[in-house]
């Protein structure tokens, strides 16, 4: 069987809401990532056979498969095609999920994956607030089906990070600690230079504007629980944020015929489900299930990326894994850095990428929760 190599990895800087990044127009925010992608690796665009892009709430300057447009604002050969994923925040590993396959496969040897997000311009859940004008309050509250199975009950990443808080009793000031923490390693990061060659500048602005160097545990403390719960604030949640980044993956033809320069290897790819009402539980089973079919141990990574939409959810996922938190997000997450959810994927991928190689390590896993209780789980190794 073939390989599926990871060329380069590349992302715009994240600003965060009405900052750096919010006038920037989606396609061209996209295009940003996927031109630094072609400069810094000098592939052919010519030879690439795909570009897939993950996004949600695909409405206004997202609209109209994005991932094409994208390419051709970059100014690239127009006869290279694209797609726009949507698998919700797992939308861009998703999108490197679907280039490994299509490798791995034989039918394609170089595609361009990646993801673009602007939540300043399009506010997340927006493309729910414009299906309400057609007669749907939710996605799920109109179909007789759903409400057959799981009823009227709430369904929220909101709830379901409270719901995990309470389960797993993870208390408020264990969350507040993990988000302060958070905040730290990416102010060190940033500080240290680690970022600095996984970011494209886009005019100048080239730092993550999300980490607070004036935060504090005592602030953190004085915030209102949202949305009806105890446990849960702004704190411990993940940052709206913007961003695009890209993630060149090829096969070992297209590697030999183009002189390109693997960085690493895709050593598994899967995607599991699990209670849609829960919803940000999936990182779990889908860590186990990753394992059992790699036969690896979870003492095996040097380096595990969890998006951090909420601190509970990546607190729960270590309770259950057993995973040393000292080697997960260690340059901070999403809590810190932002969510920009079309784009977050290949931007974990991406520092995930960089933070091995700076270390010397050898495996690596990303897995992420995503809406309707889903998870995907990358495994690579470093070359």
């Amino acid at each position: 069987m073939t390989e599926a190599y990871i060329v380069d990895a590349v992302r715009t800087p994240v600003g965060r809401r009405g900052g750096a990044l919010a006038g920037m127009h989606s396609a061209d925010l996209g295009a940003h990532a996927i031109r630094a992608l072609v400069d810094r690796t000098g592939v052919d665009p010519g030879a690439v056979d795909d570009v897939i892009f993950g996004c949600c709430d695909t409405i206004g300057s997202q609209a109209g498969d994005l991932a094409r447009t994208a390419w051709l604002v970059a100014g690239l050969p127009d006869h290279v095609p694209g797609v726009t994923v949507d698998r919700q925040c797992g939308s861009s590993q998703q999108a490197v999920h679907f280039a490994a396959q299509g490798v791995l496969s034989g039918t394609a040897d170089l595609i361009v994956a990646g993801g673009v997000q602007n939540m300043s311009a399009i506010p997340i859940s927006a493309a729910m607030l414009v299906g309400q004008q057609y007669g749907f309050s939710t996605p799920f509250a109109e179909s007789p089906g759903w409400l057959k199975r799981y009823g009227d009950q709430e369904v929220s990443q909101f709830r379901s990070a409270e719901m995990i808080a309470e389960h797993w009793n993870i208390s408020r000031a264990d969350m507040e600690a993990y988000a302060y923490e958070s905040h730290q390693r990416a102010i060190a990061a940033i500080d240290g230079g680690r970022f600095a060659a996984e970011i494209a500048p886009v005019d100048g602005f080239d730092t993550d504007e999300g980490p607070r160097r004036d935060t504090s545990l005592e602030k953190m403390a004085g915030l209102q629980p949202v949305a009806g719960g105890e446990r849960i604030t702004a704190a411990v949640a993940s940052q709206i944020s913007d961003a695009s980044a890209a993630v060149l993956i090829a096969s070992p033809r297209a590697v030999e015929e183009h002189g390109l320069t693997p960085r690493a290897r895709i050593h598994h790819i899967s995607v599991r489900g699990a209670d849609p009402v829960w919803m940000l539980t999936g990182p779990i089973p889908a860590t186990r299930h990753a394992l059992e079919r790699t036969g690896m141990t979870i003492d095996d990574f040097d380096l595990f990326e969890v998006n951090e939409a909420f601190a509970s959810v990546v607190l729960a996922w270590a309770k259950e894994t057993g995973a040393d938190l000292a080697r997960t997000n260690v340059n901070g997450g999403g809590i810190a850095l932002g969510h920009p959810i079309g784009a977050t994927g290949a931007r974990l991928m991406t520092t995930m990428l960089h933070e091995l190689e700076r270390r010397g390590g050898r495996f690596a896993l990303q897995t992420m929760c995503e809406g309707g209780g889903q998870a995907n789980v990358t495994i690579i190794e470093r070359l």
